[in-house]
């Protein structure tokens, strides 16, 4: 398994997620990733409250990591199915990814968002399509 360093290097490329919504990889591990958010006023929709946009980017860029950190085929996003549960008053989301089922050319992911209060914000659903690496 890579180290945390190498896949913040190599997912550093994705600028929306890490320079525009502040992600950061905490841990990976093998078909699992932890990544999390600091919610700042540009996280906020015209109410105050955290945009769904906001954290479904979250989940996505958790679901980007544990489907493509160290993988021999890459994996795109075909399906994503979101359940916002609760609003946030914490001022952190965390989201794990985790792999349900890999199949020949698709895979299924999990992601758990909860904020640094422990509640949970949303469950989001992945159904990814492995293709060739293209540079």
């Amino acid at each position: 398994m890579g180290s945390l360093e190498g896949a913040r290097q190599m997912f550093s490329k994705d600028l929306y997620a890490t320079k525009l919504s502040h992600a950061v990889i905490e841990e990976i591990g093998e078909n699992y990733a932890k990544c999390s958010m600091k919610l700042t006023e540009d996280h906020k929709n015209a109410y105050g409250g955290i945009m769904g946009g906001a954290i479904y980017t979250l989940a996505d860029f958790a679901f980007a990591v544990a489907s493509n950190y160290e993988k021999e085929q890459a994996t795109v996003s075909l399906v994503g199915t979101a359940t916002f549960m609760s609003t946030t008053k914490g001022s952190e989301l965390f989201a794990e990814a985790r792999l349900i089922k890999d199949g020949r050319s698709n895979a299924f992911y999990d992601v758990q968002v909860t904020d640094d209060l422990g509640k949970n914000i949303a469950q989001i659903s992945f159904t990814g399509a492995h293709v060739p690496w293209k540079n």
